[in-house]
């Protein structure tokens, strides 16, 4: 009976610690890259401006992204479609 014990114990442990490292581990959930080189494809430098307007987008703030690639020099149809792809999984 103790070694049953024994070993539910061990087998929670490593549930739990390696449920730990799974919610500790980033998740991957949107593509700076991605909408920065749409930008770029848009004849736009990417400088911290640009980047900071992607990272807008992959929080959600579509509106915001699009706002601050604008404001950067990129044009309308290419500001707002580079921040769909902010907002995108990476491939």
């Amino acid at each position: 009976m103790r070694r049953s014990i024994r070993t539910a114990g061990v087998l929670t442990g490593l549930i739990l610690t390696l449920g730990g490292i799974g919610a500790a581990a980033p998740t991957a959930t949107a593509d700076i890259p991605a909408c920065t080189q749409m930008a770029a494809q848009a004849g736009t430098e990417t400088t911290d401006a640009v980047t900071a307007a992607c990272g807008r987008g992959v929080v959600g703030d579509l509106q915001g992204c699009v706002d601050g690639l604008t404001e950067a020099g990129v044009p309308g149809g290419a500001a707002a479609g580079a921040c769909r792809q902010a907002a995108l999984e990476p491939r």
